[in-house]
């Protein structure tokens, strides 16, 4: 049983990352603006929102220097997604060819900077005052309080807030309606009084603040040190979102299958059975991404992505 638990928290630090970054890739697809730019704005978010943290966790103990460092990354994000909505949507630019752009920039602009900051493309951080032993109260909830309340960390909370947030917003909400009839059909949405351009900037802004906290999302349950890359979670979570339907429930399923699959990849050597069979710990890491392909092979022909994905809006064209 103790294994059991391990594994299932496990999953959920690399489920989590997911979750948020995919609800992000929600935001901006929903508006009809492709968003492969994940990747990039999750590693430059994790980069700054690590570096805020390594800078100030001597003087801010606790939780509030991890929230804090939460907030640097959206803001980064943020600042990150502008340039992808105003390329993409302003000036009309193929929004592919926009978010392979920001992609590439990001990981050098993190390593080129950290070098300048640190002498060295690492960050490193003191991990362990962010982790929560046991949830007063909910930790001694039998089955349950092992797997979601103990050896846990504040960021799998905010990651289900978000994805609640976002899902409560898309389908109980205005603006929700018009996010979708953007993405759907935004000249039949303008004709009723939206404004495209505007909800599309805002949709494409949140999902650039919601990859961000991705990046530190990711970075902090894992490991103690960022090192310019995030292992290509951004690819990973837009995989998610096109396993997902582009639908917040079905988004949560394929985040706990992936999230699954890395947490057996991560800790092949701790899992008695997998140890035993003496594969090379490799290819547990290569099966993720394996995953990947085999389920968006067989899946994709039957997603239904929004109509007007990836076409620029034009005011005057129909």
């Amino acid at each position: 049983m103790n294994m059991f638990y391990f594994i299932i928290q496990h999953t959920m630090f690399f489920m989590i990352p997911l979750v948020v970054v995919a609800a992000g890739g929600l935001l901006s697809e929903r508006s009809g603006i492709v968003n492969i730019a994940l990747n990039g704005k999750m590693t430059i978010g994790a980069f700054t929102g690590i570096l805020f943290i390594s800078t100030f966790q001597d003087r801010i103990p606790g939780q509030p220097i991890l929230i804090l460092g939460i907030l640097v990354a959206m803001l980064t994000g943020i600042v990150i997604a502008f340039f992808h909505a105003y390329a993409s949507i302003t000036l009309k630019a193929d929004q592919i060819i926009s978010g392979i752009a920001i992609n590439m920039i990001a990981p050098a602009l993190a390593v080129y900077t950290a070098r300048l900051v640190n002498d060295t493309q690492n960050v490193h951080f003191l991990r362990h005052q962010f982790r929560i032993e046991q949830v007063p109260f909910l930790g001694r909830i039998p089955f349950i309080g092992p797997m979601f309340f103990q050896n846990t960390f504040l960021t799998t909370y905010i990651g289900i807030v978000i994805l609640i947030v976002v899902a409560f917003v898309l389908y109980k909400t205005k603006f929700g309606l018009r996010l979708r009839a953007c993405g759907e059909h935004p000249h039949a949405a303008d004709s009723v009084g939206v404004n495209v351009i505007k909800t599309r900037y805002i949709g494409v802004l949140l999902s650039g603040a919601l990859a961000g906290i991705g990046g530190v999302v990711y970075v902090v349950p894992v490991t103690t040190v960022f090192n310019g890359t995030v292992a290509g979670y951004g690819f990973l979570a837009l995989a998610v979102l096109i396993f997902g339907s582009w639908r917040p429930g079905k988004l949560l399923i394929a985040a706990f299958f992936f999230g699954l699959m890395q947490a057996i990849a991560a800790s092949s050597a701790a899992i008695p059975f997998l140890d035993n069979l003496n594969v090379p710990t490799h290819f547990y890491r290569m099966a993720p991404y394996v995953a990947t392909l085999i389920v968006l092979a067989f899946t994709s022909k039957n997603t239904m992505a929004p109509k007007a994905l990836g076409a620029p809006y034009d005011k005057g064209g129909r």
